[in-house]
């Protein structure tokens, strides 16, 4: 195909592109009006479904395969973070120096980082009752692990952050959503289709299976932020070329 056949190609999918949205957007409510036929929607259905939080309604139930694909990008993200930051045959390891932290900020990260974990797993727990969720809450969780970075160091970091559990962990949480989906499935149903009993509203067991997915977004998370910065980390303290190497 020539440079002039592939700019046709171009400009004709980006004109039936162009149609698609202007079609939608000529049946967009008006701005500011007061009928918003898909946020009532939304509402209505996470009230029917016992989830207090629409938000994660939405996220969880009602566009679940949506979500599905955004767990995919952060996974296949960190995939190509470890295949790309992987050791080469021109670099190695050194072992990391050990830092002096201030008495001050050392007593502070270690204070917090119990808070900060128990928050994390809060937010992650409650993430169909309250605002946040897997996403949420696993971040809070992977920031409380590296404040022994901030507090002490690098090593007290590597002894309590096994790679090999954290990636296993990563492919866990990323295998037990579509585990859940096939669950659907299994009772005759759509893939993620909520086919949970939803419980008592207002409750930690309600929502169907948003809470499921709400957990297994939170191992997937925590466990991938983990994991990339330690790619990250490595880089910057451990490995070295052999070029730096022979000049020290």
């Amino acid at each position: 195909m020539n440079r002039r056949m592939r700019t046709g190609v171009l400009v004709l999918g980006g004109l039936g592109v162009a149609a698609l949205l202007a079609v939608a957007f000529l049946q967009l409510p008006g701005f500011g009006g007061s009928w918003h036929p898909y946020g009532t929607r939304a509402v209505e259905a996470a009230l029917g479904r016992h989830t207090a939080n629409t938000v994660a309604s939405v996220n969880f139930d009602q566009r679940a395969f949506d979500t599905l694909g955004e767990q995919a990008i952060l996974f296949g993200s960190v995939l190509g973070t470890v295949v790309i930051l992987r050791t080469t045959r021109d670099e190695r390891r050194v072992e990391p120096e050990p830092a002096r932290v201030p008495a001050p900020v050392r007593r502070y990260a270690l204070a917090v980082l119990p808070v900060t974990l128990l928050t994390g797993l809060y937010v992650a727990a409650h993430g169909q009752l309250s605002p946040g969720g897997g996403f949420q809450g696993g971040v809070v969780a992977a920031t409380a692990l590296h404040l022994l970075y901030v507090a002490i160091d690098y090593r007290a970091l590597k002894r309590v952050r096994s790679l090999t559990l954290f990636t296993v962990a990563d492919a866990a949480g990323e295998a037990g959503y579509l585990l859940v989906g096939l669950g659907g499935l299994l009772a005759g149903a759509a893939f993620l289709e909520n086919t949970l009993p939803y419980g008592t509203a207002n409750t930690l067991s309600s929502g169907g299976i948003v809470p499921l997915l709400n957990a297994a977004i939170a191992v997937e998370v925590a466990a991938a932020v983990v994991v990339l910065l330690a790619q990250f980390l490595d880089q910057a303290i451990e490995i070295e070329s052999a070029d730096e190497g022979s000049g020290r």
